[in-house]
């Protein structure tokens, strides 16, 4: 005997496994995948998700490998080792925003939006000269078709 006590037990991680130092974790949710998964697991819906659409068609042809090869996906999603199309492992099982959307493309989207406000103002001003000259045209033909008296 060493005369030295074992280290006390830290249950302070539970909760899922934290990914070794340097690796980091897929933006993408578990839980979605696993919804999917469990849906349409034989089309491969859960790998379409994670953006592996090859292998994801290959199972869709095959039925999920007879139900063998989704049966092991569905292991490996519970277990938090499903990995996406970068290789990271999906850990989180809830959705992080602005999943799959770069910096640039989100700057896209609201210069996309300013442009459709201002086609929505344009028609309007457009919607109104519109108007007026129907009302225009509708004054004209009235007084073509009033008597003239005098």
């Amino acid at each position: 005997m060493t005369g030295r006590l074992p280290a006390p037990y830290d249950d302070s991680d539970a909760g899922p496994p934290s990914p070794p130092p340097g690796e980091s974790t897929s933006p993408r949710s578990r839980g979605v995948a696993l919804i999917l998964g469990v849906v349409g697991g034989p089309l491969g819906l859960h790998r379409f998700y994670v953006g592996r659409p090859q292998s994801a068609v290959f199972m869709a042809l095959t039925l999920g490998g007879m139900g063998v090869w989704w049966f092991y996906d569905m292991v490996l999603l519970l277990a938090g080792e499903f990995r996406d199309a970068e290789a990271l492992p999906l850990r989180e099982w809830g959705v992080q925003e602005g999943v799959g959307r770069s910096a640039a493309a989100s700057v896209e989207v609201r210069q996309l939006a300013g442009e459709v406000e201002s086609l929505r103002q344009q028609m309007s001003e457009l919607a109104e000269r519109v108007d007026f000259a129907e009302r225009m045209l509708a004054q004209q033909k009235e007084r073509a078709r009033l008597p003239r008296g005098g």
